[in-house]
């Protein structure tokens, strides 16, 4: 991570670059070139000697014009959004995304009216500035939940014990620079990542980490920035420990595995920052058994998009148990979802993935 003062100067130095331009006896508007953020662009950087595979940015690049009739205001917002952050950075503060938005929105509506619109135009300054969004002052929003055989002690001296705070756990701070600063105590054996909070909830108040030592994370859905630095600093605090996942079985529930297993390719730039060794725990195929055919829901069509945009991925190309479950989602039309285990009552749940875990049922 770079410090204010850095990120600042590099702002300055692309500023004064666009003014030479501007000043020069022939005036003119210099394009921004930029990194593409498309799947076209990506390989897989196969891991050696230890470290985890990652998706990352090839080298293709394009270019932001204003000249152009329909880039101007796509061009005008790397700049908005660049003044912004070296404001931010100035004034030593963060800010989160939607924070950024509703800024944006305010003082220049013109050019903002969606968060997606400051969400890509971050991305733009990220890649033009070469440095994280962390480090623009752009912080996560905090999501996630971490419970379990885990003892975190924080920078103004208090010591969490995650195993006593209820159901909901420990909430995972937006600030990187605080998570940072968390000092680990444990001896668990496995970190179990759950998609759903109620889910999470539910092994968490049946405390599975008593059977099995285990910590508990769950993002609520798919993984933000905030729960996987989170992940990387255990995974790299405590290298033994075993990182399992526990989704959906369906094309969202995968992608989430895969998320964090091999990085995001909307987080451009960082797209492989934060990566670990995250193995599949469930559900799977062998798991269905175990699911009435009333409980299985039909594929919608978004499911088979995302399927056969996962199938064409690099991400699967040497992964071929994944490539087998998804081709077998496809093929029966149908997703299951967590839930659909309660049928075999409420305290079935955290036994099975306990059993699960001993029996090294994970891919």
């Amino acid at each position: 991570m770079f410090a204010n003062l850095q990120v600042q100067a590099r702002i300055e130095v692309i500023v004064l670059r666009f003014l030479k331009y501007l000043a020069s006896p022939t005036p003119s508007i210099c394009d921004l070139s930029l990194v593409c953020r498309t799947t076209s662009n990506t390989n897989l950087r196969q891991g050696c000697f230890g470290d985890v595979s990652s998706i990352f940015l090839s080298y293709l690049t394009y270019n932001r014009s204003f000249m152009k009739s329909n880039m101007g205001k796509a061009f005008v917002r790397v700049w908005k959004v660049l003044e912004l952050c070296f404001q931010i950075l100035a004034h030593g503060k963060q800010a989160t995304q939607r924070e950024v938005f509703y800024k944006l929105l305010c003082d220049s509506p013109k050019y903002f009216t969606s968060q997606v619109q400051v969400n890509c135009a971050i991305q733009d300054v990220v890649a033009l500035v070469q440095c994280s969004r962390h480090s623009l002052g752009i912080m996560a929003s905090s999501r996630g939940a971490i419970a379990g055989r885990l003892v975190i002690h924080e920078p103004n001296g208090d010591a969490v014990d995650c195993t006593v705070l209820g159901p909901t756990g420990h909430i995972i701070n937006g600030n990187l620079n605080l998570l940072q600063q968390w000092v680990f105590e444990t001896d668990s054996r496995y970190i179990i990542l759950v998609e759903k909070d109620a889910i999470f909830q539910r092994l968490v108040e049946d405390r599975i980490y008593n059977y099995i030592p285990s910590i508990l994370i769950t993002a609520k859905g798919y993984p933000d920035l905030a729960s996987r630095f989170l992940l990387h600093r255990l995974s790299r605090s405590f290298p033994n420990l075993r990182i399992v996942a526990l989704v959906d079985w369906n094309p969202s529930g995968l992608a989430i595995v895969c998320t964090y297993k091999f990085g995001s390719i909307a987080m451009g730039l960082e797209a492989s920052k934060y990566v670990c060794d995250v193995k599949w725990l469930g559900l799977r195929s062998n798991d269905l058994q175990l699911v009435p055919e009333n409980a299985r829901l039909k594929f919608k069509p978004r499911d088979h998009q995302l399927a056969q945009s996962l199938l064409s991925s690099k991400m699967l190309q040497n992964q071929s148990k994944y490539k087998e479950e998804l081709l077998h989602m496809v093929e029966v039309g149908c997703r299951v979802e967590i839930e659909a285990l309660y049928v075999h009552g409420y305290d079935f749940l955290g036994p099975h993935v306990a059993r699960k875990i001993v029996q090294n049922d994970y891919i």
